[in-house]
């Protein structure tokens, strides 16, 4: 049986080493649909169709018209990152403007198992609906990769330390990948 994963990324720097991201999740034997945020699509717009070529399907970014068969086989796990600080909050309010955020929203409904890994800097954490959104989504059952031993907010300006972690990304989707629950 094939393993389906949504990766779902916003726009923040780690989004330009998605393709990197989905050559080592496809070596771990996942089939791969690319979900981004409206402003990641801009941001990647000139790799769009590489991006498709590579997975094998469709680069969503926005809904589709009522009616349309859906693009992409169902989802095994779903792995949002990088998740900004913006997209953390509108999925831990269940504000559904954007495609991937209620798509990540319906997964945990469906009991889809779901990994979340921010990349935030440390004045976004500062803020109090950060903490809120990391403690709803937890408490939701997502896996959030937030502190140590995961994704730890940088300051400012600056790049991570050894770059974004994509490999603990995607160990984690490996361990919430064993028994497959189909979205």
């Amino acid at each position: 049986m094939t393993r389906t994963l949504y990766l779902f990324c916003s726009a923040a720097p780690p989004v330009f080493e998605v393709a990197s991201a989905i050559e080592d999740a496809q070596r771990r034997g996942w089939d791969v649909c690319l979900g981004l945020t409206p402003t990641a699509a801009r941001w990647l717009a000139d790799s769009l169709d590489g991006l498709a070529a590579l997975t094998g399907h469709p680069v969503r970014y926005e809904y589709d018209l009522p009616g349309q068969p859906d693009a992409w086989p169902a989802a095994d796990v779903v792995l949002f990152a990088p998740a900004t600080f913006t997209a953390m909050n509108e999925w831990a309010l269940g504000l559904t403007g954007k495609f991937v955020v209620s798509v990540a929203v319906q997964g945990v409904g469906k009991r889809v198992p779901t990994v979340v890994m921010p990349c935030v800097n440390e004045s976004h954490v500062q803020h109090p609906a950060f903490g809120t959104s990391v403690a709803t989504l937890r408490a939701t059952g997502v896996t959030v990769l937030y502190g140590d031993g995961a994704y730890v907010a940088n300051p400012p300006g600056r790049d991570l330390p050894g770059g974004y972690p994509w490999t603990i990304a995607l160990d984690a989707v490996e361990r919430a990948g064993w028994e497959p629950t189909r979205m």
